[in-house]
């Protein structure tokens, strides 16, 4: 497998169709394929390598939907009850009905209430302005900011139905952090650190980017009309937040993030052996939580953020408790039932707990679901199965 995925990641950066690249795959018992090759930033001298710092964005649901699972388990949070009993403003929220003439929201009060569930499913009626005209006609009207300033505002968007009536991305993980704050007494940060990153040795993943984070930084680049790509040196989430945000906005490596994917295939064991979630939990977290609801593809209105997006077309897909399921085998060799999903700049993650495998890939481009990017994520993970 050594030699077939270097060359693979080797040949794409020669043909310059990822500015660098950072791959990474587990077994049960430890890695078994780290790789970097390219460039942190087109035109300087940094080369990409396993301890590369990206942003991993929506890679970091999974890691707040981990921590909330904690808190179930601990009394603390529950997933069906209604979340306006810990976070009093989700019973407040309305759903937008559409604008009045001058433009301005019309919303009414939703039929049943918020609950956990929701939120780690994406079935809340929450949205991100990427993917939804409504919310950035909303955001215009009301002077509401987009979500990557980390200001509390952005996340005062309406609901675009009713809770549990389909599956919509959106801002619900970041309601998640929010309610972990809650019932912690912590910011979202200390609570990951003390109960998960830190246990797990993810010493590199934080949502403050420290100088010795800052020192591997890999830039976001952005794939422009042409097809080439040019570095973005200004582009970064808020380092100074008004709430961390537990939807995306971890920093972080690969082989950082291959540890949680490992803590994932071992039942919710570090590789030190402690217990950071009970076996019981994993399997809830690891099934559909959503009934009959299916996966959506995302239909962008922000094309310099992300393209359409959905992951193997074709194929029925499902929510567990913070991850997408596929319901059916994929092309790559994943089994039916894996764990996945991916970050905005291009960074992606599988877990296969039927075949004891997962992954990590990582590049740093805009838009989502890249031309280039996602293709070679596909052929990295199927070199791992062939192997």
């Amino acid at each position: 497998m050594q030699a077939a995925a270097d060359k693979l990641l080797k040949d794409t950066v020669a043909n310059g169709d990822v500015p660098g690249v950072v791959a990474v795959a587990t077994d049960a018992k430890g890695t078994i394929y780290e790789g970097g090759f390219g460039k942190r930033v087109l035109g300087q001298p940094a080369e990409m390598a396993p301890d590369t710092v990206v942003w991993i964005a929506s890679m970091t649901k999974a890691i707040t939907g981990a921590a909330a699972m904690q808190q179930v388990e601990r009394g603390k949070l529950d997933l069906d009850a209604p979340a306006k009993a810990v976070i009093p403003y989700l019973g407040e929220v309305g759903v937008l009905e559409g604008f009045d003439a001058a433009g301005k929201p019309q919303t009414r009060k939703p039929r049943r209430d918020i609950t956990l569930r929701h939120l780690l499913t994406h079935t809340a009626g929450l949205s991100y302005d990427i993917w939804s005209g409504d919310i950035v006609r909303y955001q215009q009207a009301l002077g509401v900011p987009g979500i990557t300033g980390c200001e509390n505002q952005a996340l005062t968007t309406p609901l675009l139905f009713d809770p549990g009536e389909r599956w919509n991305y959106g801002i619900n993980i970041d309601w998640v952090g929010k309610m972990i704050e809650a019932v912690s007494g912590k910011k979202l940060g200390q609570y990951l650190k003390e109960n998960l990153l830190g246990p797990l040795g993810m010493d590199s993943t934080d949502f403050f980017i420290a100088p010795a984070m800052r020192e591997r930084l890999a830039k976001i680049h952005h794939r422009i009309a042409d097809g080439s790509l040019v570095p973005d040196m200004a582009l970064e989430i808020s380092q100074q937040p008004e709430f961390e945000m537990g939807g995306g906005g971890l920093y972080g490596t690969a082989g950082d993030y291959l540890k949680f994917v490992r803590m994932m295939l071992n039942q919710g064991r570090s590789d030190r052996g402690q217990a950071l979630l009970e076996p019981g939990t994993v399997a809830a977290m690891s099934r559909n939580a959503m009934g009959a609801t299916r996966v959506v593809p995302l239909k962008s209105v922000i094309p310099p953020l992300s393209n359409d997006a959905e992951f193997f077309p074709g194929i029925d897909k499902q929510w567990g408790l913070s991850f997408m399921i596929n319901n059916a085998q994929a092309p790559t060799g994943r089994s039916a039932g894996s764990l996945a999903w991916a970050g905005l700049a291009n960074t992606y993650y599988w877990i296969d707990q039927q075949k004891g495998v997962g992954g990590v890939y990582a590049t740093q481009i805009l838009p989502f679901a890249d031309v280039k990017s996602l293709p070679l994520y596909y052929a990295f993970e199927k070199t791992v199965y062939d192997a």
